[in-house]
């Protein structure tokens, strides 16, 4: 799967997924139940390999000046 972000979509993204991460390490520290507890600890691990990517990805348009604006609009002639 390809996915093309600007850098502010970029920067978005990684706040949420890092908030929604810290949530999750906090859920899991409560939790008493075992099962719960490494159900939410699989979800922290997917988020934390997520966050790895996209800190590794250069926005687009920092890659040599290109800049992705979707698909070409549709002209009504």
């Amino acid at each position: 799967m390809e996915l093309h972000l600007s850098a502010a979509e970029r920067e978005l993204l990684l706040e949420i997924l890092e908030e929604h991460h810290r949530e999750l390490l906090r859920e899991i520290s409560r939790t008493k139940h075992r099962e719960f507890r490494h159900d939410l600890r699989h979800r922290a691990d997917l988020l934390e390999t997520m966050v790895q990517k996209l800190e590794v990805q250069e926005p687009v348009g920092a890659m040599a000046g290109s800049v992705y604006a979707g698909p070409p609009a549709e002209q009504d002639w």
